[in-house]
């Protein structure tokens, strides 16, 4: 239903925009010509405007139709439905329940290595051999 009152949208629009261009402007534009009958100037600027309120009116209608489509099509979901029900480990987070996402603690098991925070316990990089051959750069 809402792929079909997309397509009349978009026609609605297209021939929205084509109207409105073809329309006459203040200084003449495409209005140049003398002629009479329907497709006299004040003829075409009657069924011009009047064609471009009836499609002004079934755009704003495809719209409002469109968002509601989409209100009551979809189906909403909280973040915190998600979550489950169980108490939390002290020091956890409610994010850490929700699905995907790792347990952020601040312990580390026993027996791993552990980066150091503080820069002191980390051993330096080794410095890179020099090759005789290189071009210097000033470092």
């Amino acid at each position: 239903m809402q792929t079909v009152l997309i397509v009349i949208h978009l026609m609605i629009v297209l021939a929205l925009v084509g109207v409105v261009l073809i329309q006459r402007s203040e200084g003449g534009g495409l209005g140049i010509g003398g002629g009479s009958g329907f497709m006299s100037a004040r003829g075409t600027a009657n069924a011009l405007t009047r064609t471009t309120a009836i499609l002004a009116a079934l755009f704003f209608a495809t719209s409002l139709g469109l968002g509601l489509l989409a209100r009551f099509e979809s189906k909403p979901t909280d973040i915190l439905d998600r979550i489950q029900s169980s108490p939390t480990a002290p020091g956890a987070s409610v994010l850490d329940q929700l699905p995907g996402s790792a347990p952020a603690t601040n312990q580390t098991p026993a027996g791993s290595t552990a980066p150091a925070v503080d820069g002191a316990a980390t051993p330096a990089p080794a410095a890179p051999k020099s090759d005789p051959n290189a071009v210097p750069t000033g470092n």
